[in-house]
């Protein structure tokens, strides 16, 4: 387990470096120069001279990023080219929302999608499995976009359950924070959900027709252990899928955060974005890529805990 656990690392870490690197390179190269989106297009010349100089944009390449990459092993990712401010700070400020709207949706999909899975893997034939299928084909036809209007319409504006927009912290209010949270929630766990309970559910059938469940159900099982051994078996897959989908939620969050008017890292990758603010961009792959190799790395550890043979790959 130890070696298996060192692999995941390494493989974790040079992912990290991997990504920011390429992005670094590819970020100056689709921008190009910034100066433009910095000062507008009636700049002179001279103004974008001068900010070239000041932001370090006459270095050749390669020096510029290795002056940022030997800052950012140490967490330092430089200024932000709009206002002068510490990269790092501004996303501290921004993660606690992204991550409090990601880990509910997360953990609203995991409940909610392993108890729908586990019910539909028991009675296939049942009306939960049928209201299963046609959600899938509806959420996954649907823009995500457009179910957050209609959350907002129905319970914010219409019945006034949560508020339509905005973000109130955890240290500053618990219910006021929840309740700021619970529709942008909604909004990313809905297909997720769907996702977690048919993947569960196709496990559920394939390893409930394999011959040790018959012999555990031979053997004089309660329902109650088959189900626990089946659900052990058919649960490395949902897994894989929830790690998948919380990656993907960090993404969607961009929409989700621009729609609830919610100050996270989705909002500010939108305004950095429009304007070339290349530091800002290149913190913000950094965090993401953290976070992603963070959740693989204890997906790895949880699936090599289940099934052994995980640890052999």
């Amino acid at each position: 387990m130890i070696r298996f656990t060192i692999r995941r690392l390494l493989s974790g870490v040079v992912l990290l470096l991997v990504v920011s690197s390429a992005t670094f390179f590819l970020a100056h190269l689709a921008i190009g120069d910034p100066t433009a989106g910095l000062l507008g297009n009636n700049a002179t010349p001279a103004q974008r001279a001068a900010l070239h100089e000041r932001l370090g944009l006459d270095r050749p390449l390669f020096t510029q990023f290795w002056d940022w990459f030997s800052h950012a092993v140490r967490g330092d990712f430089g200024t932000s080219w709009r206002n002068f401010q510490p990269v790092s700070d501004q996303i501290a400020l921004r993660v606690p929302v992204t991550l409090s709207v990601v880990l509910a949706a997360t953990l609203l999909a995991a409940v909610v999608g392993l108890a729908v899975g586990i019910a539909t893997g028991l009675r296939p034939g049942g009306v939960l499995a049928r209201v299963l299928k046609l959600a899938s084909v509806v959420l996954f036809a649907l823009p995500g976009f457009w179910v957050s209007l209609m959350l907002v319409m129905t319970f914010a504006v219409r019945l006034k359950w949560f508020p339509a927009v905005g973000y109130v912290p955890l240290t500053q209010s618990p219910s006021a924070w929840l309740s700021s949270i619970t529709l942008p929630s909604v909004a990313l766990a809905l297909a997720a959900i769907v996702m977690i309970a048919e993947q569960l559910r196709n496990g559920f059938l394939e390893v409930g027709r394999q011959d040790f469940v018959r012999t555990l159900r031979a053997r004089g099982l309660s329902s109650r252990r088959v189900t626990l051994h089946v659900l052990r078996n058919a649960s490395p897959a949902a897994l894989t899928v929830l790690a998948v989908m919380f990656v993907g939620l960090l993404g969607g969050a961009i929409v989700v955060e621009i729609i609830f008017n919610l100050p996270g890292i989705g909002s500010l990758t939108q305004s950095a974005s429009q304007i070339g603010d290349i530091p800002i961009l290149l913190g913000l792959t950094a965090v993401t890529v953290v976070f992603v190799v963070l959740i693989n790395f204890l997906l790895d550890l949880v699936l090599g805990w289940i099934n052994p043979k995980v640890r052999e790959i």
